[in-house]
């Protein structure tokens, strides 16, 4: 006689890392490389770890809260189906939630940083907006995807606020810094994915003339910041592996995508360039 699977045996199971972590791989350096980033410039002010400690628990939690929700709820292809299911979605759920409620609480009363709720609301706003994009269909999948990173990005800025206390232009510059370097990896994953078969640099141009572009329009951004004050010329300089990375696929001959590859060398990138932009923007 068959009998109902335990919430135990299905967490032992790879079908509930689908219910309870989030499955987008890339999503996790958008948003961890960003926070550690903007951690480590503002405790050069030599402030206490503990907010930002705080602030791992609230974003990894809120982070993670969305997998759980959206299997309740049924708005992925992935759905919690039997009362096992439910019961561990349902944990999920309690437990992120509740983490996230307790480390935000502490943040806003007791550490006073009340700034985080206007970058808590200006990231629930991109959130929004990339729900919307990904409704439209096919055709906005990577702008939808841009949009979402200027939502996880904010960690950058988030991070640099609860270790200083000072929500300026570094906090900003932080997070649009991330976002450019994060928009960056997006689009060229895309193009390599697209481009997998393409064998000439004249079919790779065709196919990756706008991110051609982009990586320009990135070094004319880079340049500006730098000459105008706003960016230590090291930090800009962080950007550049990626930038001759991408330049450099044009001129490769054609090659077989591997997706896991592609994945942990992308990952990789973003571990350099927060390491990298670190010291560059120290020194």
């Amino acid at each position: 006689m068959a009998t109902v699977a335990s919430p135990l045996q299905i967490l032992e199971s790879g079908r509930l890392r689908s219910f309870v972590l989030p499955r987008e791989h890339g999503a996790w350096g958008i948003l961890l490389v960003p926070l550690l980033t903007g951690a480590a410039i503002g405790l050069a002010t030599g402030r206490g770890v503990l907010p930002f400690i705080l602030f791992i628990a609230a974003s990894l939690s809120l982070f993670c809260l969305r997998t759980p929700v959206e299997a309740w709820l049924g708005t992925t292809p992935l759905r919690a189906q039997t009362p096992a299911e439910r019961a561990i979605v349902i944990y999920a759920m309690a437990i992120y939630a509740t983490i996230g409620a307790v480390s935000v609480g502490w943040l806003l009363w007791g550490e006073r940083a009340l700034g985080l709720l206007l970058i808590g609301a200006a990231a629930a706003a991109f959130f929004v907006a990339q729900a919307v994009l990904k409704k439209l269909g096919r055709n906005t999948r990577m702008a939808a995807q841009w949009v979402g990173a200027m939502g996880l990005t904010s960690t950058a800025a988030g991070a640099y606020y609860v270790v200083t206390g000072t929500l300026n232009q570094t906090a900003v510059l932080l997070w649009a810094a991330s976002w450019l370097f994060a928009a960056n990896q997006i689009h060229f994953v895309q193009i390599r994915i697209h481009g997998a078969r393409l064998a000439n640099a004249g079919e790779k141009f065709r196919e990756g003339r706008w991110f051609l572009a982009s990586e320009l329009l990135t070094i004319v951004l880079l340049v500006a910041a730098w000459r105008n004050g706003y960016l230590p010329g090291l930090a800009a300089a962080a950007y550049a592996p990626v930038l001759i990375r991408g330049l450099r696929w044009f001129l490769q001959r054609k090659e077989s995508l591997a997706v896991h590859r592609l994945g942990f060398t992308e990952l990789a990138h973003a571990i350099a360039f927060g390491a990298l932009f670190i010291v560059g923007f120290q020194l």
